[in-house]
């Protein structure tokens, strides 16, 4: 049975996508055009196979002026985050309904947090897999999650980064996405393709292997998004994803 969130106060088709073209614009498509251009580079300068990337790195060689580089980065990053809920909302009164309406609530803890630890388990098992397919397959770039120094602030600035990022991508490809999408008349297999591909097109910069694997788990998180109605559960899931990919290699080096 879909239980999908149901958009509530009409808009115009211009509007509508007006707004698409804002919210991506300030984040996640313009992080799509970037990774292309990466990934054009990669291939004028050598192969996808000899080239690398680093996900988190130094702003500042002195540590502190670092760290706060960082944290006001991920504070901007998120208002891309907070502009996609007021369109949605269509108001910040209106922002917690809305909220409970896409599912980003306390109503069901221990079943969101059942449904967010397996779907990582699922996708990073997934992940990890593709990514030393795509490596041996020379697909994919050498990636590194942090070049950042390890202090007592390094963990829970990564923990944050990675909170941020999940928050970005959920939101804005899979909420937000969903329902402008959903209100122009789009098919709800044609948004997940659509909302599947952005969030390939953006990881594009990592090589072919990862916007294959980013693929799939778009499509895998629209359609839950729309069978069960709730963000939550893909919300924890990424941060998990993202705080294992980016704590594990700096922990064991250090």
């Amino acid at each position: 049975m879909t239980t999908s969130p149901v958009p509530s106060q009409p808009l115009r088709r211009a509007d509508l996508w007006l707004q698409i073209v804002i919210v991506l614009g300030v984040s996640l498509g313009a992080s799509a055009v970037y990774a292309v251009l990466d990934l054009a580079e990669m291939l004028l300068r050598s192969s996808i196979a000899e080239s690398s990337t680093t996900l988190n790195r130094s702003l500042s060689d002195v540590p502190v002026t670092d760290a706060l580089r960082q944290l006001t980065g991920i504070g901007f990053a998120l208002v891309p985050v907070l502009l996609a809920l007021y369109l949605l909302a269509g108001g910040a009164q209106a922002i917690p309904a809305l909220l409970h309406r896409i599912g980003v609530d306390g109503r069901r803890p221990l079943r969101d947090t059942a449904w967010g630890v397996a779907l990582f388990l699922v996708m990073g098992g997934g992940t990890l897999g593709l990514y030393q397919a795509g490596r041996a397959l020379g697909v994919t770039a050498q990636i590194t999650t942090s070049t950042v120094d390890l202090t007592w602030w390094t963990v829970p600035l990564l923990v944050l980064s990675a909170v941020r990022h999940a928050l970005v991508e959920e939101v804005v490809v899979v909420a937000f996405l969903w329902d402008r999408l959903r209100r122009l008349g789009w098919s709800w297999w044609v948004v997940a393709l659509a909302s599947a591909l952005v969030r390939a097109s953006y990881h594009l910069y990592q090589g072919i292997g990862p916007a294959l694997g980013n693929l799939v788990m778009g499509l895998v998180f629209v359609w839950l998004y729309r069978r069960r109605g709730r963000l939550l559960p893909l919300l924890i899931a990424h941060a998990l994803l993202d705080t294992v990919g980016f704590l594990a290699p700096q922990l064991l080096a250090g």
